[in-house]
Parts: C-alpha cells; sequence; structure tokens
C-alpha cells in the first residue's frame, strides 16, 4: 500500500491542473478560423448521454454556439474506488468521498448538447491521505 499523505483539508483540492488557457487558445482558433467546428464539437456518444443525465448545470452558456444548455459532468478515478472507479459523481458527493477514501483523481468536463462542444475544465485531487484497500467488487456489478 502507498505511503500516508500528510493531508489538512481532505476537501481541499489539490494537485489543480486548470486548463482554461487551453480552453481559451482552442476557442480562438475556433472563432479565427484555424479549426473546424468537428474538431472541438465532436462529443462523444456516451459523453453526450451522460451530460444529459447526469450534468449538472454550469455557469455560463455554451462557449462555441453561445446555447444556454452547458452543463459539467464530474468523473472520479482512483485505486481506492475499486470497481467505481471512473464513474460520475455529482459534485456534492464529493465532499463525503473525501474522508471516505484517501486518495482520488477529479476531472470536471464541460459538455454542451446542442453542438457537442465538450472541453476538459480541471482536474485535482482529493481525499484524507490514508491509503485504504479497493473497494471489492460486489457480486451483483456486472462487468
Amino acid at each position: 500500500m502507498a505511503e500516508p499523505e500528510d493531508v489538512a483539508d481532505p476537501e481541499r483540492p489539490r494537485a489543480v491542473v486548470d486548463h482554461a488557457l487551453d480552453r481559451r487558445a482552442a476557442l480562438r482558433r475556433l472563432f479565427r478560423g484555424g479549426m473546424l467546428d468537428s474538431d472541438l464539437c465532436d462529443a462523444d456518444p456516451y459523453l453526450l448521454k451522460a451530460a444529459k443525465f447526469h450534468g449538472e448545470e454550469a455557469a455560463g452558456a455554451c462557449p462555441a454556439c453561445r446555447d444556454a444548455g452547458l452543463v459539467t459532468v464530474t468523473y472520479v478515478y482512483g485505486d481506492e474506488l475499486g470497481p467505481y472507479s471512473g464513474r460520475i459523481r455529482e459534485t456534492k458527493d464529493l465532499p463525503r468521498m473525501a474522508h471516505e477514501f484517501g486518495r482520488f483523481s477529479v476531472y470536471v468536463v464541460e459538455v454542451c448538447q446542442k453542438c457537442h462542444w465538450n472541453f476538459l475544465l480541471r482536474t485535482y485531487v482529493l481525499g484524507d491521505g490514508v491509503p485504504r484497500r479497493a473497494l471489492p467488487t460486489p457480486r451483483d456489478l456486472l462487468d
């Protein structure tokens, strides 16, 4: 198992990577004609379905088409999550999870259902720093 990590506040994001500059550059290329709509507005069908059923309303409109239906989808990954790694979680679940797991990564993606714009906004790590064994796979969880 990994060594314990000294964490003052498990709910406070650490190792934050904000992709705002990349997003701004991509939008600049899109609107100046240096990139096709299809290069940035190509959301995977599974991501679109996740956005439809699990997306949380974003603060603004879609930066590509200006539609008000922009949402964010939050994914969590980590060895300790076991079979639940790679799943979508609501933002409100993250503080509780930060106290239940030693370390997991969070990925926040914005998605527009109208034009299929999608962009990874930020990634960060949460957890209390105490390593734990991975959650077991429940018997009723199908592959």
